[in-house]
């Protein structure tokens, strides 16, 4: 759809809403094809002693990424996909899950910079949004101390 100027934020968070990834696109791209990419960005989570974890154990998202082919590659990479079902009705109770998402996008759009794109350069945006995630970060990080 060439008609959708501008870009979108594509995040994975965990279940508190810390942005684990964030991913910077045109807003004319396809979402499912920033899924695997999204996912390779995480990086390990140290938990329990031992090897830190690499994946998510599921994966919820919207009707934008519902694709089989994907669904697919995230069963084989071990991941459960709970994603909406493109052309069913509303109402699988997924939203609690997706809240969480939702929320972490609508604190990085708090941030001015990337509410509204003033800059024409990728890279600048990208380091805004990335210094935005580590703001989010610190806020948690801060509040649990």
């Amino acid at each position: 759809d060439r008609a959708r100027p501008g870009s979108k934020h594509h995040v994975v968070t965990d279940a508190q809403g810390i942005p684990l990834a964030v991913s910077l696109t045109g807003g004319n791209r396809n979402d499912v094809t920033q899924l695997l990419p999204l996912l390779d960005k995480i990086p390990p989570v140290a938990g329990v002693v031992g090897r830190p974890r690499r994946r998510p154990d599921a994966l919820f998202a919207d009707r934008g990424y519902d694709h089989d082919k994907y669904r697919r590659l995230l069963w084989q990479r071990g991941i459960r996909p709970v994603i909406a079902r493109r052309g069913e009705p509303h109402g699988s109770g997924l939203g609690i899950f997706r809240y969480v998402v939702e929320r972490t996008i609508a604190w990085l759009h708090g941030f001015r910079r990337l509410h509204i794109r003033w800059e024409r350069r990728d890279d600048i945006r990208e380091a805004f949004l990335g210094l935005a995630t580590c703001l989010i970060t610190y806020r948690h990080v801060q509040r649990l101390c």
